[in-house]
């Protein structure tokens, strides 16, 4: 059985002028640029509706791309025996606890030893699932909950409820810096204009939406411990929207704060938090209908213990330093 693809995108302005298989492959990089090019040449994709044949065409500002395309049996992934931290199967769909470190879908630079490749040796059946029922991501170094669908009625439920806000997606996360107060962030995201391989805050009607919501759990003197809730799932949307607003992740070696050191902190704290291995971030909890049997679904995960370790630190240093902010 052959996998669908359908992906489409928005011409920014950093990709004004540059050729199409190159944009394509930049805005979809888990495609190589190889099979962009051959898509285009079989007369996939089209270019605000019109279809284009010719890889090194060049696009323009604000132009709608659109890939409708297959990939058959024979260019699918191998099954791999990862262990899977499972919170819940049935017959659909599964919750997934998935830890830091362990890549969900394979792509440039990351071939095999995913999340996708776990499911097809625990689930077989999802091999006749496009992209073996994965419907949303957590970036490698995000830990937490996932859900997974195990037959396409499942997944195209699921893919629609995402889509319409109604998958509840909750994480906690250090931010570096004392926050006040929680709030919204409702800023378009799109690709960064000079890196690539990042994402940013961009002007309106130059990236997709993109709303986070958030809340303080804890306040130290020069960080915060946040509650986070997405109304959308964009590429690394809670770190940019985070770092946008000068609060970047503990860890974020992208986005974050790193390299800033905090006054008075002893030598062994600032040696931890410079350290510290992954942006601090976990997606603690999932919730949802069951897209077959109409259930409604609630999972909780508690941070993991890198996570725990990092609150006690922060926790002992705030009280070596009562009532002192140094970084708002």
């Amino acid at each position: 059985m052959a996998q669908k693809v359908s992906l489409e995108t928005v011409v920014s302005a950093v990709d004004h002028g540059r050729r199409l298989d190159q944009t394509l492959s930049a805005e979809f990089s888990d495609y190589s640029r190889n099979r962009i090019k051959g898509w285009i040449e079989s007369g996939l994709v089209t270019i605000d509706g019109k279809t284009v044949t010719v890889p090194k065409t060049e696009v323009l500002e604000g132009q709608h791309l659109v890939i409708e395309a297959e990939i058959e049996d024979d260019t699918r992934f191998e099954p791999q025996d990862i262990p899977l931290n499972i919170v819940y199967q049935d017959d659909d769909i599964l919750v997934i606890d998935k830890p830091a470190g362990l890549v969900v879908h394979p792509g440039a630079g990351c071939k095999d030893q995913t999340v996708l490749n776990a499911v097809l040796f625990h689930f077989p059946e999802t091999q006749n699932v496009p992209r073996a029922g994965i419907v949303h991501r957590l970036d490698k170094d995000t830990s937490g909950l996932m859900v997974i669908a195990r037959n396409v009625e499942a997944q195209n439920r699921l893919v629609k409820a995402i889509s319409r806000h109604e998958v509840v997606r909750e994480y906690e996360a250090f931010v570096c810096g004392h926050m006040t107060a929680g709030g919204i962030v409702d800023k378009p995201i799109g690709r960064h204009p000079r890196i690539r391989t990042c994402m940013a805050v961009v002007p309106e009607g130059y990236g997709k939406e993109a709303v986070t919501h958030y809340r303080v759990l804890e306040k130290f003197r020069a960080h915060t411990r946040l509650r986070l809730r997405l109304e959308t799932g964009r590429t690394h949307q809670i770190r940019v929207h985070m770092s946008y607003i000068n609060h970047g992740l503990v860890g974020d070696q992208q986005y974050g704060e790193t390299g800033r050191r905090v006054r008075g902190a002893s030598p062994e704290f600032s040696r931890y938090l410079a350290t510290f291995p992954r942006q601090a971030l976990h997606a603690v909890k999932l919730g949802l209908v069951h897209p077959v049997t109409g259930e409604s679904l609630e999972f909780e995960s508690p941070i993991p213990e890198d996570m725990r370790e990092l609150l006690e630190q922060l926790r002992v240093d705030n009280e070596l330093h009562p009532d002192e902010i140094v970084w708002s």
